[in-house]
């Protein structure tokens, strides 16, 4: 969901206690504070902690991973896989991971590309990939993707993924995307991270769900864990995705396939498999005795590399973002690396660390965001400094979740017509063949009665189209990056029409063809 990306990227670093860092590197880390007695107390309360928020809220299973000192102190699953059947969450259930796929997608380059290799252009390696403007075309880098300073607005190619179209299709049509500032602004763009990854994938010869397997997955022992959606779908022991219906219940009734940008939403796995790469995190690339991934190399990616949020008005902090994390510092002068994970159709994960405490948390949830995810890890960090919970985290963070989600919705009422509203032209009129250079070919048809079908998408996706006023009409948004409903506004003079929800950025504008 578009409107989710500003609390996985950086809304919640003011809640995880950011402030300035100063210049890259980070500075030295100060001792640990935490002892073994104080991280104890918090894995004792998880169980009430977990099993409060699942009840508050009806999320229907959770998975929990702790490790602290290169070892798994904590792993747990807790109620179901899929509401009204019996099979538990246990350690090895699989969750989709929505965003927490960035962090492991850094994993992944840090171990294919060496610390060096973040700095080299991205275009060399994706003839296909283009920006707006050629020169940030040549010069952007892995790096700057991954850390979402390349001019991109937000969310860029997140509806063309909605509509169907696949990564070669996305990736080759942000050249349309208007740009900021390069490297001198911030926006969370899962597809221009994906672009980076892809290119890395593209200069090893190898398919970047392969990269990702031989890279970290296999060396790591990460067995359950995998950046395909079939083996995700296929997974006798997952966890399905639930959404609230009309009456408040959840449901397992969509499913999301986020294989087109799957480097930065598409990774599913299991605590367990999570608790390893959390171990593999904290010990600086190795695992088991092993250097899986090259010390140096992923030590850049907790580097702080753009200002994610300025300082927020509470709380007076600022958001940074690295490689892939969400790069904050606490009041006691701690690194802490973060990252939230939602999708609309049914996924809320969460994973922090404090890497000079040696200690981190992973959260998996199987319902769109209700603040489980996030506050459980709030909780547990609060109960293991000083032993209380410092404020009620659920109706906090779910109401950022509510806050940017009504961001997205359109100012206009159209379920409630206009008293008065001019009649529709026949339907003759607007029927046609249309065209957009970003989102392709629509399509707009009448049944016998008049009434009007937009198709949009390469497997043309239906829209009932309702009237309002004069030549707008309307219809409801379906996807992950859904909004209610959204204008359609026909100009018989141009032969054209615009999609509301698909215009921010000035792209939505259809032309007749046919």
């Amino acid at each position: 969901m578009s409107t989710l990306g500003w609390i996985a990227a950086a809304g919640l670093s003011a809640l995880l206690g950011a402030a300035a860092p100063g210049p890259s590197p980070p500075p030295p880390q100060p001792p640990p504070q935490l002892d073994d007695a104080e991280v104890q107390r918090a894995v004792d309360q998880l169980d009430g902690v977990v099993e409060a928020a699942m009840k508050r809220t009806g999320t229907p299973g959770v998975a929990v991973a702790v490790v602290h000192d290169g070892k798994v102190i904590h792993l747990k699953g807790y109620g179901v896989r899929k509401a009204g059947e019996k099979a538990a969450v246990d350690a090895d259930t699989v969750f989709q991971l929505a965003s927490v796929s960035k962090p492991i997608a850094s994993t992944v380059v840090a171990g294919a590309v060496g610390a060096d290799g973040w700095t080299e252009p991205v275009a060399p390696n994706l003839p296909d990939f283009r920006l707006k403007d050629p020169w940030v075309t040549s010069h952007v880098t892995v790096a700057d993707l991954f850390s979402h300073r390349s001019g991109l607005p937000d969310h860029a190619g997140d509806l063309l993924e909605d509509l169907g179209y696949d990564r070669d299709y996305v990736l080759s049509h942000l050249r349309y995307e208007p740009l900021a500032p390069f490297r001198a602004s911030y926006a969370y763009t899962n597809f221009g991270l994906t672009a980076a990854a892809q290119a890395v994938a593209d200069e090893k010869g190898v398919s970047w769900e392969k990269l990702a397997a031989d890279t970290l997955y296999k060396p790591a022992g990460m067995d359950s864990t995998s950046s395909r959606f079939e083996d995700y779908a296929k997974a006798a022991n997952r966890a399905w995705g639930h959404v609230k219906d009309a009456d408040g219940d959840w449901k397992a009734e969509s499913v999301r396939d986020p294989d087109a940008q799957s480097p930065a939403g598409g990774v599913s796995s299991s605590a367990r498999d999570m608790a390893r790469w959390l171990r593999l995190q904290l010990g600086e690339g190795k695992l088991d005795g092993k250097q899986v991934i090259d010390a140096e190399a992923l030590e850049r990616t907790h580097w702080p590399e753009a200002v994610a949020s300025p300082p927020h008005a509470a709380a007076g902090r600022t958001g940074f973002y690295g490689l892939g994390w969400n790069v904050s510092y606490d009041d006691e002068g701690r690194l802490r690396l973060s990252h939230t994970g939602a999708f609309a159709l049914g996924a809320h994960t969460n994973v922090t660390m404090l890497p000079g405490e040696e200690l981190g948390i992973v959260v998996l949830t199987n319902s769109s965001p209700a603040g489980v995810a996030d506050a459980v890890a709030l909780d547990f960090f609060d109960i293991a400094q000083t032993g209380k919970v410092s404020r009620d985290w659920i109706p906090l963070v779910d109401a950022l979740y509510q806050q940017q989600e009504d961001e997205g919705r359109s100012k206009t009422d159209y379920a409630h017509p206009p008293s008065g509203a001019a009649p529709a032209k026949a339907a003759g009129t607007y029927t046609g063949t249309y065209e957009s250079d970003y989102y392709g070919r629509a399509r707009v048809v009448a049944d016998a009665n008049g009434r009007l079908t937009l198709q949009l998408g390469p497997e043309p996706q239906s829209y009932r189209l309702t009237h309002y006023e004069g030549d707008t009409f309307s219809f409801e948004t379906a996807g992950e990056n859904a909004v209610g409903r959204t204008g359609v506004t026909f100009d018989p003079g141009k032969k054209s029409f615009t999609v509301e929800y698909l215009d921010d950025e000035g792209l939505g504008t259809f032309t007749r063809t046919g």
